[in-house]
């Protein structure tokens, strides 16, 4: 809920610095209630991650400084009773004879990540974060963070929370590894590929380019510029060359394409043109006023969505409060990670930033990002974004093949996880094809590309759900249509469904959504649901044998909790099948009476 809101001043209109302001204190007055009696930790709720319940406090605490920072930075005298509480905290939680403190770390430790925004605190803060300590405070304070630099930690984004650190130490006179600083940022430079991308090891290409490579570089960007000019300046040119890319990432809505992991984030999507913001990089394609556009229309969908609790907090999930897509490394406070996209406070009023007129971005209809594999298309009036990815494969953690295997991802729908894969309905297979054996055997979708290819105009390439199963698949984009051709070689009968998107089963008021239709003729089946919130469809052309539409199971979507699924049903012999399809969405309540002929066209000639 945005519960609890006066209808006569709305605290999340986002729209001038004072508002953004609002905003964030807003965001941050519920919590105080939640602090520890040492004020060391912050629990918002109960749920667990795979680290301890006093280190997931701890991760509340530090990741409230995200906004709290800022706003110190930019001068907000409300911030100050905040900043009065946290910092008895930071006192308390590096003494190591107070009952609250942080205690000692050891390799791979969650602790270390929530150590960055405490480095940011020194470099960018030092009056509050360091001169208004005592001698053995500081002492404290340095000893507990310096353990970073004793233990192993992932070669990954990871190694930017010792980089901002050491940069706080170094801007406060603090002994250093120069050393240190220099392998971990020439080992984080090793992450870049090209177009503005770095990659998360192994492989991610997600998400964290953004709010973790850019972010943090940035802030590198600004801290040693005088010190490090020339990687200082590939840093800039990097963050401009993606910019315009991943503004293609965002529908007029403000609302950017679920995918990827760790979403529950949400307005965390929006902390990379902050931070571009802060370290002065001009785009060249993107004036302030569209970047201005973009993050605060972000901001505005995301604090107007059902993402707080009652008493105010910000909930694990996505669309609204759901566990069933969280990761393991999800605790109670871990969402607040998204207040980096506050850093812009840090502008002051007259900053051209602030000036500058919001202005809506034109994206092309149609973009390939052969970097982070996907081929991004729109409608003409940008209402929605649908991404179709191939090459994407993970597996650390939950849902990775949901929420990076998916034929095609939608600003408009969002996208489903699995809870179980013994039936359609538990299972929410949306943009997939899922097969099984006849009987009770499980279904199966994709997981890992054994080819695979992405141009301009489609996407194709090869799988394998099971064993004696191979697929050769293409996807061809046709407006807000696409055509899904497979070539099915299987050594044994099959099952299959096909999903089109997941359409919200309530809307208007609550109604349920009464529009939906499925027919099997002679000639062809189809299944479709359409409302005020989406409408998606699926046509059959060839191989299919009935139409259907699922109820699936709560809170299986990450958009919304109930929704139905169009999906189409076939019988697949042994040996060699080919099925052909064409899929409908749109984000208003339209939906056409048949395949146009433009598609039909496209799926002949495939």
């Amino acid at each position: 809920m945005t519960g609890g809101m006066n209808p006569e001043r709305d605290p999340f209109a986002c729209r001038t610095r004072a508002e953004v302001a609002q905003a964030a204190l807003a965001l941050l007055a519920p919590l105080t209630e939640c602090l520890t009696p040492g004020k060391a930790r912050m629990y918002v709720g109960n749920g667990s991650a795979h680290y301890s319940e006093d280190v997931a406090g701890m991760e509340g605490y530090s990741r409230v400084l995200w906004g709290l920072v800022p706003l110190m930075m930019g001068g907000f005298a409300e911030a100050e009773p905040f900043w009065r509480l946290w910092r008895e905290g930071l006192i308390h939680g590096t003494d190591p004879s107070h009952p609250e403190y942080w205690g000692e770390i050891g390799p791979y430790d969650q602790r270390m990540v929530e150590m960055a925004v405490l480095g940011c605190g020194l470099i960018f803060q030092p009056g509050r974060f360091w001169e208004e300590l005592t001698e053995g405070e500081r002492a404290n304070l340095y000893r507990w963070l310096n353990q970073i630099n004793l233990y192993d930690m992932p070669k990954n984004n990871w190694r930017f929370f010792r980089v901002l650190v050491n940069i706080g130490f170094l801007k406060n006179g603090q002994p250093v590894d120069e050393a240190r600083l220099k392998e971990d940022m020439d080992l984080l430079e090793s992450h870049y590929t090209a177009d503005g991308w770095y990659f998360d090891y192994p492989t991610k290409r997600d998400y964290y380019t953004l709010w973790g490579f850019h972010f943090y570089g940035l802030l590198y960007a600004v801290a040693m510029a005088d010190r490090d000019p020339e990687r200082c300046a590939r840093i800039r040119a990097r963050a401009a060359l993606i910019a315009p890319r991943f503004a293609c990432w965002f529908d007029r809505e403000g609302r950017a394409l679920p995918y990827g992991r760790s979403l529950t984030y949400r307005f965390c999507q929006s902390s990379f043109w902050s931070a571009l913001v802060f370290a002065g990089v001009p785009c060249e394609g993107l004036s302030l006023g569209q970047i201005r556009h973009l993050l605060l229309g972000n901001l505005r969908f995301w604090l107007h969505q059902p993402i707080l609790d009652r008493g105010g907090a910000l909930t694990v999930g996505y669309g609204y409060p759901n566990l069933c897509a969280a990761e393991g490394y999800n605790a109670q406070g871990s969402p607040y990670w998204a207040l980096k996209t506050f850093w812009l406070l840090a502008l002051p009023e007259e900053h051209p930033f602030w000036q500058a007129a919001e202005e809506e971005v034109s994206p092309p209809e149609r973009f390939l990002d052969e970097q982070v594999r996907l081929l991004l298309t729109r409608d003409a009036e940008n209402r929605q974004v649908v991404a179709y990815t191939a090459g994407n494969h993970a597996w650390e953690h939950m849902h990775e093949d949901e929420k990076y295997e998916k034929f095609a991802y939608s600003t408009q729908f969002g996208f489903s996880v699995t809870k179980e894969a013994t039936a359609l309905n538990r299972g929410a297979f949306d943009s997939m094809l899922a097969l099984r054996r006849p009987g009770k055997d499980l279904w199966h979708a994709r997981s890992g590309c054994e080819r695979f290819a992405l141009r301009e105009d489609r996407v194709t390439f090869t799988w394998s759900p099971m064993e004696g199963v191979t697929i050769d698949t293409v996807l061809v984009p046709v407006g807000m249509w696409h055509v899904r051709r497979h070539v099915i070689h299987a050594e044994m009968p099959l099952e299959a469904a096909e999903g089109a998107f997941s359409v919200p089963k309530d809307w208007a008021g609550g109604r349920p959504c009464d529009r939906i239709r499925s027919e099997t003729r002679e000639t062809e089946a189809c299944a479709a649901a359409w409302g005020a919130r989406g409408s998606s469809a699926i046509f059959a052309l060839r191989g299919y044998d009935r139409g259907e539409v699922i109820h699936t199971e709560p809170n299986t979507n990450l958009m919304a909790p109930r929704c139905v699924l169009p999906t189409l049903r076939a019988a697949i012999p042994a040996g060699t099948t080919t099925l052909l399809c064409a899929v409908w969405t749109d984000a208003g309540s339209t939906m056409p009476d048949a395949i146009p002929e433009e598609v039909k066209r496209c799926a002949e000639a495939l």
